[in-house]
């Protein structure tokens, strides 16, 4: 039986998860040390979200979807190798990402955990989001501010939530504050994505910036303007810290990742 390390199926997941932030398993691991809960103990949803999210970017960069070429400053998958691997390597980290999560260390609360992976990730969430931002492109009549909200919120905002709330769901213990912290900083997550689009480096960016405006499609910044748009992400930061407040000085890091999420190139 041929060895699957030969599969380029195989080589296309491990590319797929090379490089970027790693922020939405940072999430993982900092909301379960907020709950005493050992890196050992989390590290398996740390990977499934980075999996995950791998999975949702290679077929966001599809020639049916986005039709992007070069994602963390390197050719996408389908680029790489072909529409066929790229399809098979989503599917297969998709996958990857449930198996991750049945790991025994994760406790008696993996379930739960499960099941809130298949709502943000799929066609209440996450798929979602796509499928708007896909309809937005055609559609008649560009988006309003609330409409773009709500695309974000599956399109982006799901998958964070789902990350910043693990720790808690692990612990058993209520995701309110860690869920507010997370609506907050995915929709500012997003708007400095837009703004990013407008005034930021595509080689330090690492993908094509500008499409946005070429495609037509609203955003916050074309909505807010530039600066009402950046007031808007600090504004949304300020809440994500609030929302923490319950957890004092333990949740420095994650009030510090909030930060950086506005103040990133990239």
């Amino acid at each position: 039986m041929r060895d699957l390390d030969d599969e380029p199926v195989i080589h296309a997941m491990r590319y797929a998860c090379a490089g970027g932030k790693g922020l939405r398993g940072f999430f993982v691991l900092e909301s379960a040390a907020l709950h005493g809960i050992a890196v050992g103990n989390a590290i398996a949803a740390a990977a499934a979200i980075e999996a995950m999210h791998a999975y949702s970017l290679v077929h966001d960069d599809l020639p049916c979807m986005d039709n992007d070429d070069l994602r963390r400053g390197l050719p996408t998958v389908h680029r790489k190798w072909d529409d066929a691997v790229a399809v098979l390597a989503g599917d297969a980290l998709q996958t990857l990402a449930f198996d991750l999560l049945t790991d025994p260390a994760l406790g008696p609360h993996r379930l739960p955990l499960i099941a809130g992976m298949a709502r943000a990730a799929g066609a209440r969430g996450m798929v979602l989001g796509q499928a708007l931002d896909i309809a937005a492109e055609t559609a008649t009549a560009p988006l309003t501010l609330p409409q773009i909200t709500r695309l974000q919120a599956g399109k982006t905002g799901a998958l964070f939530e789902w990350s910043a709330t693990a720790g808690a769901v692990l612990a058993g213990a209520d995701p309110a504050p860690l869920g507010r912290y997370a609506a907050a900083m995915g929709l500012a997550f997003q708007i400095a994505d837009d703004i990013l689009d407008v005034t930021g480096n595509a080689d330090k960016a690492g993908k094509r910036l500008g499409k946005d405006a070429q495609a037509g499609k609203a955003t916050f910044v074309s909505l807010m303007g530039l600066d009402g748009a950046r007031a808007r992400a600090s504004a949304l930061i300020d809440e994500a810290k609030t929302a923490l407040s319950p957890y004092g000085a333990r949740a420095n890091n994650m009030i510090a990742a909030a930060r950086f999420v506005i103040a990133r190139e990239s």
